[in-house]
């Protein structure tokens, strides 16, 4: 047991003791760590450091923060970098002042950089531990707030490169070439000196930058403006913006280019919207007589950045040309509505509204504030016409009629699209459809119409646009047609079953009064015999099978194809021959549509044959001339008097 316990002593007695770090530091041994730290980063500074232990280094500065001396380790590189950027590197940078200033500058500030990222490698072990405890700036930023304060601060110095880096500036851009490197390393090196914000860039050179560059443009704007038409004038804006914008990016910060940009458009564009826009000979209006689609289309680029009225400014001017221009169109033919004048007035608005629709696409990018500013107008001056409703109403029928004879069923459909784009404008809608129902009427009582799908088609845009009770008059037209058709083959079916005959080849349209704009109650004209008979039997057929209706025979609706004979009757003397009518009725369409045809006669060589077409007063009024040569006018009122009063 003792002999244990005696072994176990002599183990524990042979363990190694650490003793403990002292606390001080022999002031010798500090001053010679600091001492070779210090000779050091001069030789740092001076570029000759390949001799140096950057290890020994290292541990020496370890040592001293490790002995609570990094206040005096911290103290004293900052006054060394101090020392060496105040009596070399800011002299040398005055001294090559008129001789490559700027090569010099970025050349000292390059080696400076250098020299501190060696210096921080140094001095790891302070940065880690000293300088967050003390809230000093890392070694490397401490390099930077000096170069900046004992440098760049110099006021010689200071004045010198704003006024270099501004006088290169205004020198490219009156074309000439100039050191571009040399200007982005010295707007880098500003912004590196800011340790994080543009302060420093933004007060040493952006602010003066910007400020010079608002009084070179000023002036410039004079002169553009004085020397160029609104077109010359929009390109050199829209090439200055450009160039601003490259300088920017290429060497100087890229949070400038949105600052100087906006210099160059309160100067050149904002300052002077009015006189580029109301320029005489070449401003907005003038673009648009002269339909200088590229060049409207510069100007509305270069005034979108213009968010306080730019586009409002070019909108202005349009619309008041716009104006001027659509009421002197629908003011200029007030006449002859019936006639080639509605034609002409409602293609002339399609026309200008394809004209300002090509603006509005390729000029003005579809902006949907020129939409409706282009909208607003049409509205005001096409309702300046009352007779518009009237001419939109008649372009349609015109084109329904005869559209197919002129045009492809898909241009058609366009036009027909384009016509429903100024019916939008119409603030009279309800006049439109009282003469649209009487044109519609017309078409289709008289056969008038090219295709009954291009008479949907429209009926359908218009159903669209307004709703159903707007088309329900319209749509029911329609229907009475498809109804007539089946009634008429029931009546011929009837006739041939009953081996009835009639004269004439009868078509009756059955119509609904309250569809169909027709007077009710009107007084029938006399017809010919062979017409009011086949009336009579259709008449008879028609409320026999439909019991308690009323029938109104509408002759005023009516047409007729006459096949009329002209013959020879010699005058008194021998000389000449004069004519006289016959007619004889054969076939009539009631509400009505009548088909007169002739009868065979001799050929000679004086007789004279012709199909006319007549309405049903004046078929009445023609077949007096088959008992008479001549007819006077009382007469004839005795057969369609009743009719016209």
């Amino acid at each position: 047991m003792s002999n244990r316990s005696g072994g176990g002593t002599k183990k524990e007695a042979s363990k190694m003791k650490i003793k403990p770090f002292p606390p001080t530091m022999d002031p010798k041994t500090e001053e010679a760590s600091w001492m070779l730290l210090k000779n050091a980063i001069r030789e740092i500074q001076k570029k000759n450091n390949s001799g140096l232990s950057f290890e020994e280094l290292y541990r020496n500065a370890y040592t001293l923060v490790l002995h609570k001396q990094g206040k005096r380790l911290y103290t004293g590189v900052s006054e060394v970098v101090k020392e060496h950027l105040q009596n070399e590197v800011r002299a040398d940078v005055i001294d090559a002042m008129h001789n490559n200033f700027l090569e010099t500058l970025c050349e000292a500030w390059a080696d400076h950089q250098t020299a501190m990222v060696m210096i921080r490698d140094i001095l790891m072990y302070m940065d880690r531990v000293y300088v967050p405890q003390h809230e000093q700036h890392p070694v490397y930023d401490m390099g930077l707030v000096l170069f900046k304060e004992e440098v760049i601060h110099c006021e010689v110095i200071r004045d010198y490169l704003v006024a270099t880096l501004l006088e290169m500036i205004a020198k490219e851009r009156h074309g000439e070439v100039v050191n571009r490197v040399a200007i982005r390393n010295v707007c880098h090196m500003l912004i590196v000196l800011g340790i994080g914000n543009r302060e420093v860039y933004e007060d040493d050179f952006e602010i003066l930058f910007l400020r010079e560059s608002s009084e070179f443009y000023k002036a410039e704007s004079q002169k553009f403006l004085a020397d160029n038409s609104a077109s010359v004038y929009i390109r050199k804006v829209e090439a200055r913006i450009t160039e601003e914008a490259e300088r920017a990016t290429r060497y100087l910060d890229a949070s400038t280019e949105e600052r100087i940009t906006k210099v160059v458009e309160d100067e050149l564009i904002k300052a002077h919207m009015h006189t580029i826009v109301e320029m005489e000979n070449s401003g907005v209006v003038q673009m648009l007589k002269t339909n200088k689609k590229g060049d409207l289309h510069c100007m509305y680029k270069l005034f979108t950045r213009v968010p306080d009225g730019g586009l409002k400014t070019i909108i202005d001017c349009l619309s008041s040309f716009l104006r001027d221009t659509g009421k002197a169109l629908v003011t200029e033919e007030e006449e002859d509505a019936g006639g080639k004048n509605a034609i002409l007035f409602v293609q002339r608005l399609l026309d200008l509204k394809d004209q300002y629709n090509a603006y509005l696409e390729e000029s003005f990018e579809k902006d949907a504030l020129f939409k409706q500013a282009i909208s607003s107008d049409f509205e005001y001056f096409i309702n300046l016409n009352e007779k518009s409703p009237e001419y939109l109403s008649l372009f349609v029928d015109d084109l329904l009629k005869r559209g197919l004879k002129e045009h492809s069923e898909q241009e058609v459909e366009l036009i027909l699209d384009k016509g429903l784009v100024l019916f939008r404008f119409l603030q009279d809608k309800d006049v439109f459809e009282r003469y649209y129902k009487q044109h519609l009427a017309k078409r289709l009582l008289l056969n008038k119409t090219v295709s009954d799908d291009l008479e949907k088609g429209m009926i359908s845009r218009l159903k669209n646009e307004c709703g159903c009770q707007f088309t329900s008059k319209l749509e029911g037209m329609f229907k009475d047609m498809t109804l007539s058709n089946t009634t008429m083959d029931k009546f011929k079916d009837h006739l041939q079953n009953q081996g009835h005959r009639v004269e004439v080849d009868l078509n009756v349209r059955v119509l609904t009064m309250g569809y169909w704009p027709t007077q009710a109650n009107q007084s029938l004209c006399q017809l010919p015999r062979a017409a009011s008979l086949a009336w009579e039997v259709f008449q008879r057929f028609y409320l026999g099978c439909h019991s308690g209706r009323q029938l109104t025979l509408q002759t005023h609706l009516g047409s007729a194809d006459l096949n009329a004979t002209f013959h020879p009757v010699e005058k008194v003397g021998g000389e000449g021959c004069q004519m006289y009518l016959h007619v004889h009725v054969v076939a009539t369409d009631l509400v009505t549509n009548l088909i007169v045809q002739g009868e065979a006669t001799s050929t000679t060589p004086c007789v004279k044959k012709h199909i006319i077409q007549v309405s049903t007063h004046q078929m009445c009024i023609l077949d007096l001339f088959n008992a008479k040569i001549s007819v006077t006018f009382q007469v004839s009122l005795e057969y369609i008097v009743p009719c016209i009063k």
